[in-house]
């Protein structure tokens, strides 16, 4: 913190401080998923819905719409392009043949998660070196972080966009 900022300002420097350290670890996390997702031939958003499979195990369409806060349109897209990268299958409920579960296939999330071994041993090791607390509290911040950003997104989904322009009619030659 420096030194001489009264109260209000020191929190405001060290609330901006934090912001500009979640949006590096953020934009990070991005750019690191792309180049997983490119390596593994889909999408970034494909590989973090089937990254929401895998902590979820099997679920339907509409319960990974929920987790991710995508419409249930553009999840089909979603899991037909990971089903035909072969990272996952669907699979009819055996008491209501009309229920799709969408589950992994281990083999292929076991050749991604290779992608992600040096950074959880990473990651593992640095949280090794905080307290109870201050796991408490770090888990905290992420669940309401993840709660916040389900909301935000809700309400950009519901706002509504400007039409795009329309390009200029050509007079009849």
């Amino acid at each position: 913190m420096k030194q001489g900022l009264s109260r209000p300002k020191a929190r405001a420097a060290l609330m901006q401080e934090l912001e500009h350290a979640v949006r590096k670890s953020s934009a990070l996390g991005v750019i690191f998923g792309q180049a997983v997702a490119s390596r593994v031939g889909v999408s970034s958003s494909d590989l973090e819905c089937l990254d929401f499979l895998v902590m979820e195990g099997r679920v339907t369409a509409g319960r990974l719409a929920e987790l991710t806060g995508l419409t249930t349109g553009a999840i089909t897209g979603v899991i037909d392009r990971m089903e035909k990268a072969g990272l996952v299958r669907r699979e009819r409920d055996e008491e209501d043949r009309r229920k799709v579960y969408v589950a992994i296939v281990p083999e292929a999330i076991a050749k991604v998660g290779r992608f992600y071994e040096p950074l959880q041993k990473a990651v593992t090791k640095d949280w090794e070196g905080y307290t109870d607390a201050e796991l408490k509290l770090l888990l905290r911040f992420m669940t309401q972080g993840y709660t916040t950003m389900i909301g935000v997104l809700d309400n950009l989904k519901g706002a509504t966009e400007p039409a795009p322009a329309k390009p200029p009619k050509r007079a009849p030659r």
